[in-house]
């Protein structure tokens, strides 16, 4: 394993990092030489759970991500009445579809920080007949979905805010990066009136969540009425949105479309599938990815390929810029680091959720890195943005904080230090990534990896030699 402890965590047996404090990080000391699968994608196992619920009959998914955020999720299906049948031994989710309709009449959903969950479900919940709460953990009620909200309402649904989120003091410097007033003044807990979503003409903004758009997509086959959308901004994530376009048509519904300009979605039904397969997600290999660019030798991803539907897989471009060696076989992507690392200059607006992990890369490069078009990082589960460039700089990484991102310069010193970790995920797992080089790194609340990759730290773990095993905990 790749954790210094006093105690061994045997073989095959998952760490339970959820009980664990703090964990320190042991380096690797030789070339990597490695093979890892990674879990199923949240992206894809949450899409599937909508559309499948909304299907006519039974969906088998396999691969599926039993995770944090997708148990939230699948957990907000039963509550509301569908039958979801959970295996995580074989890695499958069973979804009775009620084409189109919501069982129950009334429910109060909790989401945890479940972004995804919360603005799917948001729009999910229109189809209803009656009235339904949406909440979440404190850090939920500080993420804006007036976009949503604002759509919704102009379709003709009826939703009520429940808190004013702009009382809320943590979330005043998201709101004035943003420069909002009414989109981001909204954010759950909130309450769906629904009789069923009557659909029509309405203007969407996707400079804050591709997921706004998403969710309206795939609800809208269900709307009394054609749906037609168009983007007020820039659209941002533009590969999530090919991901949902995708999964319809994979469950038999096409939307008319001009560019990422205007959206047209007529009534259908999807169809039920016997067996979908949900890939290997691309963001969580992309910890792995990044690993033989900062420890050197090779790490081979399996179960993945680079014509995944995922738009996070473009991550692998950004590391051949740098220098890396990539490679495809067998369904699977080997990634070959090598001795010199260049700092590339990158828009990274579309995969926004790889932007840690290419700043974990960062100060081992021979040049500095400019990230950029990351502002709705800024609105994630903490302001990955600010707390990126927070935790670099306690490293003893110099890095110039802006508002659509950050520059990070080389580093030959990195300090020995704690990583406060937010309670995001993300951040947890890019930073590890620095320990694997620079001694002394220890992760602040490492459970919280479970939100989306319940194993990170075991995966992790088969980056190095049996002969390193060990965890330290306290």
């Amino acid at each position: 394993m790749v954790f210094a402890a006093p105690w061994h965590c045997p073989p095959g047996q998952v760490l339970r990092e959820k009980y664990i404090s703090q964990m320190l990080i042991q380096p690797i000391t030789q070339p990597i030489n490695a093979s890892v699968r990674v879990p199923g994608s949240k992206s894809l196992t949450n899409r599937a759970l909508l559309i499948a619920a909304l299907a006519d009959s039974t969906t088998r998914l396999e691969n599926a991500l039993f995770s944090d955020d997708s148990r939230y999720f699948a957990a907000a299906l039963q509550t509301l009445g569908f039958d979801v049948r959970l295996d995580e031994a074989s890695q499958t989710m069973t979804v009775s579809g009620q084409g189109g309709r919501i069982p129950a009449s009334h429910a109060e959903l909790f989401i945890g920080n479940a972004g995804t969950a919360a603005r799917f479900l948001s729009a999910f919940l229109t189809l209803g007949n009656g009235q339904y709460t949406l909440d979440g953990e404190p850090r939920m009620r500080e993420r804006p979905i007036g976009d949503l909200v604002e759509t919704l309402e102009a379709l003709g649904a009826k939703i009520t805010p429940i808190l004013d989120s702009s009382k809320l003091e943590s979330s005043n410097i998201e709101y004035r990066i943003l420069n909002t007033e009414y989109r981001t003044s909204i954010c759950p807990p909130i309450t769906i009136h629904a009789s069923g979503l009557p659909g029509g003409q309405a203007s969407i903004a996707g400079d804050i969540s591709s997921q706004f758009l998403s969710a309206l997509l795939m609800v809208a086959p269900y709307a009394k009425n054609p749906v037609e959308l168009t983007l007020s901004t820039e659209l941002n994530s533009k590969p999530y949105v090919e991901m949902t376009l995708a999964v319809m048509q994979e469950f038999g519904l096409s939307v008319e479309r001009r560019g990422y300009e205007q959206f047209t979605v007529r009534a259908g039904r999807y169809r039920a599938r016997e067996r979908y397969t949900i890939e290997s997600d691309a963001s969580a290999a992309s910890y792995f990815f990044a690993a033989p660019l900062i420890c050197s030798g090779t790490v081979r991803v399996e179960n993945i390929s680079r014509q995944s539907k995922q738009g996070d897989i473009k991550f692998l471009d950004i590391l051949a810029q740098m220098g890396a060696t990539i490679e495809e076989t067998d369904h699977c992507i080997l990634v070959t680091g090598h001795s010199t690392l260049r700092g590339p200059d990158v828009d990274m607006r579309d995969i926004p959720d790889t932007a840690q992990t290419l700043a974990a890369i960062a100060p081992f490069a021979n040049s500095p890195t400019r990230i950029r078009g990351i502002a709705s990082a800024r609105v994630k589960e903490t302001d990955r943005v600010a707390a990126t460039c927070a935790e670099l700089t306690r490293l003893g990484v110099t890095v110039e904080e802006h508002p659509d991102g950050m520059t990070i310069y080389p580093c030959k010193d990195i300090r020995p230090a704690k990583i406060r970790t937010y309670n995001d995920h993300r951040m947890a797992m890019a930073f590890s990534l620095i320990g694997l080089r620079a001694p002394g790194i220890e992760i602040e609340n490492p459970g919280c990896v479970s939100k989306t990759f319940p194993n990170y730290f075991d995966v992790l773990s088969q980056l190095s030699r049996p002969s390193t095993t060990g965890l330290d905990t306290r």
